[in-house]
């Protein structure tokens, strides 16, 4: 009787135990995979308005980047400027020059992942 008690709670708890781990598991759905150009349609070669398109987009691009860079070195050069000046701890408009140097950081390098 006492066998039987016991491999009866061995079993229960064995099933019990099953139960929970199985209970427990994730199911995730698969990674999606995203290619560099998934955002915009590509571009077909024998398509010459297609290929008119992207080089007037990889042109306003290119002069985006140079703007951006150009506003990025201007603001790091103040900065440079004025913490050559003052030793002390930097103010908020320091501070906020950094946040939009961050920003135009940003900025040029989405710029320049982008192709068409």
């Amino acid at each position: 009787m006492y066998r039987s008690t016991l491999l009866g709670i061995a079993l229960a708890t064995i099933l019990a135990s099953a139960g929970i781990c199985k209970a427990q598991q994730i199911h995730l759905p698969p990674a999606v995979s995203q290619s560099q150009g998934m955002g915009s349609p590509p571009v077909t070669p024998n398509d010459p308005v297609q290929r008119q398109q992207a080089a007037a987009a990889n042109a306003q691009r290119q002069v985006e980047i140079r703007r951006d860079t150009e506003k990025m070195a201007e603001l790091t050069q103040e900065l440079k400027e004025y913490l050559a000046k003052n030793d002390q701890v930097m103010p908020v408009d320091a501070i906020k020059k950094v946040e939009q140097i961050e920003k135009l950081a940003h900025s040029v390098r989405g710029k320049m992942k982008q192709s068409f």
